[in-house]
């Protein structure tokens, strides 16, 4: 799997009601913590730990500034954790550990 790119309101809606469990970032390409954090989460992606059970997702918030208004994000990056459709969980900022918690939460519940 890979961290897929959603270029439109369309596409975020589609992903959270096709997949059970989303993981998307809410990131900027002007962000450091963005940048910082992208191949850490890119990696996770591939993992077997997470690859066929978590769809991974990122959108632009400065192309998608509507969805960004609606999610409520504040500051980049902003990850979100959608289940069966609904926001579950989020997490503000680009430190790896309560990002990686944010997944394992998400696989247990």
């Amino acid at each position: 799997m890979t961290v897929h790119i959603i270029a439109t309101k369309d596409e975020f809606k589609e992903a959270i009601a096709r997949e059970p469990i989303v993981l998307l970032d809410a990131f900027a390409t002007w962000c450091g913590p963005c940048k910082a954090v992208a191949p850490v989460v890119a990696k996770w992606a591939e993992s077997e730990e997470y690859k066929d059970k978590i769809y991974f997702a990122k959108f632009d918030v400065d192309h998608l500034p509507e969805l960004a208004a609606e999610l409520g994000v504040r500051a980049m990056p902003t990850f979100f954790v959608f289940k069966n459709g609904d926001k579950v969980d989020e997490h503000l900022g680009g430190n790896p550990g309560p990002i990686q918690a944010l997944l394992q939460k998400s696989l247990a519940a």
